[in-house]
């Protein structure tokens, strides 16, 4: 079952590739086919198998021989490996596996379309809204887990209002993007773990900053997006976040 969930996290992940080109650039996400971003040559399904297809191309185009960006690779193995600790951490209900699933995959597209071209698209952002809103009501209705409205709608406004601050009072140093991702990502987690993620994305996004400018892979002046540092500490309070929090509280105590 590992291996059939990695397999199918490979080939949402080509999917996602497909978003993250095309969404930025409002073009069509079903047509055309899939095709070299360099020479505009259609792909045959052989060069289209998700990862196995770069490494026996050895990362170039069959037709050009431009090089391939290690984007694509890196989506599709990064997506498989998300759902294959989905599938450990959530498969005793399978409900919270699939959406787990499903927003992670909208999550990694945000990720790389904010890394590329500092832009969280609302269409991503709100998918996971309502995949969210449709997952607790399932839970409710089907499984008998009451909706916790007022913690979701808590975790969504005081979240939202945490960032709009910083927009307000930084200038412009947070783009309006971040401010509806963390809130529709309050709605998922709710107000406890949603204070866990503003602190890990600024935890991280801090340390990873001074690496790259410590570095030079960065300047002063150049943008680092912020969208990655959410996300990332989503994964991490998702995952680890009880545990985090029962630590952080037994310490205090």
């Amino acid at each position: 079952m590992v291996f059939l969930i990695f397999i199918y996290g490979l080939l949402i992940g080509s999917f996602l590739n497909v978003l993250i080109y095309r969404i930025p650039r409002d073009e069509n996400i079903a047509w055309p086919g899939s095709h070299c971003t360099s020479c505009g040559h259609g792909l045959k399904w052989y060069d289209n198998i998700p990862l196995f297809s770069y490494l026996f191309l050895r990362g170039r185009c069959r037709y050009c021989g431009e090089r391939i960006s290690l984007q694509y690779p890196a989506v599709e193995a990064v997506n498989a490996i998300i759902y294959v600790l989905l599938y450990i951490f959530f498969y005793q209900v399978k409900l919270d596996f699939v959406f787990y699933a499903l927003i992670s995959s909208a999550l990694v597209a945000i990720t790389f379309i904010d890394l590329k071209d500092q832009l969280i698209p609302d269409s991503l952002v709100l998918s996971v809204l309502i995949l969210s809103i449709l997952h607790k009501s399932l839970l409710h209705f089907y499984e008998g887990i009451p909706f916790p409205f007022v913690e979701s709608l808590l975790g969504l406004l005081v979240a939202g209002g945490i960032f709009l601050l910083i927009v307000y009072f930084s200038g412009g140093g947070m783009g309006g993007g971040d401010v509806t991702l963390i809130g529709a990502l309050g709605f998922v987690l709710g107000l406890r773990r949603i204070f866990l993620v503003i602190f890990l994305s600024f935890l991280l996004g801090a340390i990873i900053s001074v690496f790259l400018l410590a570095t030079r892979l960065k300047t002063r002046k150049d943008p680092i997006p912020f969208g990655p540092f959410i996300v990332l500490g989503f994964f991490i309070a998702l995952f680890l976040g009880d545990n985090l929090l029962d630590w952080y509280f037994n310490i205090l105590i």
